[in-house]
């Protein structure tokens, strides 16, 4: 089986691009079909942030303000971040660990499928679901929280938000090589939660302690919560080409761990 695959897998295929992106289209749309069918994903990814957002920004200091805009209209940037946080780590992370687990991957690669295909179609399912809970973000925003924007200002934090999510995928692919498919979650949660708090998505930046305010300055979230609030005009007017270098240092370094563990599977299967 396993000299099967290595053949299959190393064989080339010759295809045209455009059959080539009908696989990778494919892929994608099965890949979202199959976590919009799976609720414990849908409903803890896209309700959490949603919960958190109604909570703090429509009911509880729904007429307070924060670095001169609303609180709703401020928290949709940081509870942005880390919805997009959320769809992108479990949807890469877990799906990859589980995968590896059932031997699913194995499978795959002794398919004539591309095999960036598979990682490709984690990508945009976090892409997706990441813009599905900015945009229900806006709705809840614009419906009860008295969010106006114009339509350009709406389209470049979703814009940028969903560009975020890129860095959180590689993050994700990095982790679901290095976890089991039962401890993913639980491992997950004790990276998401304490790096979402620590930046300054929960509580505002300005308000986190000082030693915290320092260690906020390493987080990728921080980054791409400045901004997201750099949009909504609540940044704290940094350079926005230190946010972006920090966002894709982080996204190489944690596609260069991803590469070690892909190679470090090939080995253990082909080997």
């Amino acid at each position: 089986m396993s000299t099967a695959s290595a053949v299959l897998s190393n064989k080339q295929i010759e295809r045209s691009a455009s059959h080539t992106a009908t696989i990778y289209l494919k892929e994608a749309k099965y890949e979202f079909l199959k976590y919009l069918r799976l609720r414990v994903y849908t409903v803890s990814v896209i309700t959490f942030p949603l919960m958190f957002y109604v909570l703090f920004g429509l009911v509880l200091m729904a007429k307070e303000r924060i670095a001169g805009v609303g609180v709703p209209t401020y928290l949709i940037a940081t509870y942005g971040t880390f919805g997009i946080m959320g769809a992108s780590l479990f949807g890469t992370a877990s799906g990859l660990a589980s995968d590896r687990g059932l031997g699913w991957l194995q499978v795959k690669r002794a398919s004539p499928m591309p095999p960036f295909a598979y990682f490709a179609a984690k990508i945009i399912l976090s892409m997706i679901f990441s813009a599905i809970v900015v945009a229900l973000l806006f709705v809840l925003g614009f419906c009860f929280g008295n969010v106006r924007m114009p339509v350009g200002q709406v389209l470049g934090l979703l814009g940028i938000l969903v560009a975020g999510s890129l860095p959180f995928s590689a993050m994700g692919l990095a982790l679901g090589y290095f976890v089991g498919p039962n401890s993913a979650p639980s491992a997950i949660n004790l990276i998401y939660l304490p790096l979402s708090f620590c930046s300054g998505l929960w509580i505002p930046y300005m308000f986190l302690p000082n030693m915290m305010q320092k260690i906020a300055l390493a987080l990728p979230p921080y980054h791409l919560a400045q901004l997201a609030l750099g949009i909504a005009g609540a940044g704290r007017h940094q350079s926005a080409l230190v946010h972006w270098e920090v966002l894709l240092a982080f996204t190489l370094i944690c596609l260069g761990v991803a590469r070690i563990g892909f190679q470090k599977d090939q080995g253990e299967l082909y080997g």
